[in-house]
């Protein structure tokens, strides 16, 4: 019944977005037939095959190991406050948030020093040799396994202006599907396992462009485009190390008070919502629970836990995927292997109202031209971003499931 009901979800999933196609003639069958079994295979060798799972691990330790170098500068920062064994305990902003800043700076640096570019220029010309994509989208999809939403677009923001419609679409779709390596700290600090986080990000690519490229086909042969060799920008404004270093740092913590603020208002709005609602024995996760529990029920997970995956989904969409995985770490524990993995898939992205304004602003910088461009399609890569989490979620499923 688990296998039949997930396949069911992608079935439902993938019917669903050519349904609402804006162009179902021009959508590339065989681009998303390929993209999907590439999907399939990857999640396959990432949690089903011993070498696949060797590898996995070696990396989240390693990763792991990276990123707690952070709490070296915290301890010098705040003393015992940056220690959670203290008597002060665990502090959220500190000991979590504000790793954050270190793994900002780390990032400023690689980028400038060309190696996420390299990265992304290998792995993304390798997707758009096999599935027909543009290179410059590819590299887009491709940096948003490492990069936020508003960051990937820098390296190729000179050719912002002379992208189509589409390839525009999954510029917004894989940004708003995608989590920064800045926040993977904050999101393992509050219980989620890294590995689960690194199969949700490994599969972004992929799934962004199934999901865009259904919703807003290519309407013209890309042979044509005036963009034909793309150079990736690993400088930026820095001059030097240093300054991407200080610039990723002064990011970084732009982010952290930028998600603290964002924290505070939305835990102490829901409260209040909550305390309305109790007047007549409800609460905005129980709404929410009813709403998205149908997703949970698709994702073939136990029925004692649909309600939970329906208030986690409705929580990440229409607050924002860090309250969502506080609520989740509060309970992963509990959950069994697949419930764990799959909801924390589900939740990795940026995928959410707030990010709609970020998302406009954050790439109109770049090429104000196409603001209004951008605008209109907003909410679709909104609601884009957010079903490519539940599609890697729903394959990875599938794969742990048979």
């Amino acid at each position: 019944m688990t296998i039949l009901l997930n396949t069911l979800g992608i079935v439902v999933l993938l019917s669903g977005l050519y349904l609402f196609s804006e162009n179902k003639k021009n959508i590339n069958k065989k681009m998303i037939l390929k993209a999907l079994v590439i999907q399939f295979i990857i999640a396959f060798i990432l949690v089903k095959f011993p070498l696949g799972q060797m590898a996995l691990e070696k990396v989240s330790d390693f990763v792991t190991n990276i990123l707690s170098y952070g709490s070296e500068g915290l301890d010098f920062v705040f003393g015992s406050l940056a220690d959670g064994g203290a008597p002060t305990g665990v502090v959220f902003g500190i000991q979590v948030l504000g790793n954050i800043i270190f793994i900002s700076a780390l990032v400023g640096a690689l980028y400038y020093m060309g190696v996420i570019g390299a990265v992304v220029k290998v792995i993304g010309g390798a997707i758009g040799k096999i599935l027909g994509t543009s290179k410059v989208e590819s590299f887009v999809a491709v940096a948003n396994m490492f990069l936020g939403q508003t960051e990937s677009p820098i390296l190729v923001s000179k050719y912002l202006k002379y992208m189509t419609k589409s390839e525009i679409m999954l510029v917004l779709i894989s940004g708003m599907g995608s989590m920064s390596a800045s926040v993977l700290m904050g999101y393992a600090g509050m219980g989620i396992p890294m590995q689960y986080l690194l199969i949700g990000g490994a599969l972004v690519p992929l799934g962004s462009i199934i999901v865009s490229k259904l919703m807003l086909p290519e309407e013209k042969n890309l042979d044509g485009n005036i963009v034909q060799e793309v150079s990736i920008d690993n400088k930026g404004d820095n001059a030097n190390i240093l300054s991407a270093i200080s610039q990723g740092a002064t990011d970084g913590l732009n982010m952290v008070l930028g998600i603290g603020a964002s924290l505070i208002a939305i835990i102490s709005l829901v409260a209040l919502v909550n305390g309305a609602l109790g007047i007549f024995g409800l609460s905005l996760e129980q709404i929410l629970s009813v709403i998205f529990a149908p997703i949970g029920f698709l994702m073939g997970i136990s029925p004692d836990d649909v309600s939970l995956a329906g208030q986690l989904l409705g929580t990440k969409l229409v607050l924002n995927e860090f309250v969502a995985f506080g609520q989740l770490g509060e309970v992963i524990k509990s959950l069994d292997y697949r419930t764990g993995l799959m909801l924390a898939i589900s939740l990795t992205g940026f995928a959410n109202i707030s990010s709609i304004g970020i998302c406009i602003s954050g790439i109109s910088v770049f090429c104000p031209e196409k603001r209004n461009q951008l605008s209109q399609l907003a909410f679709r890569g909104m609601i884009g971003g957010f079903l490519v989490s539940l599609l890697s979620a729903l394959v990875v499923g599938l794969i742990v499931a048979l």
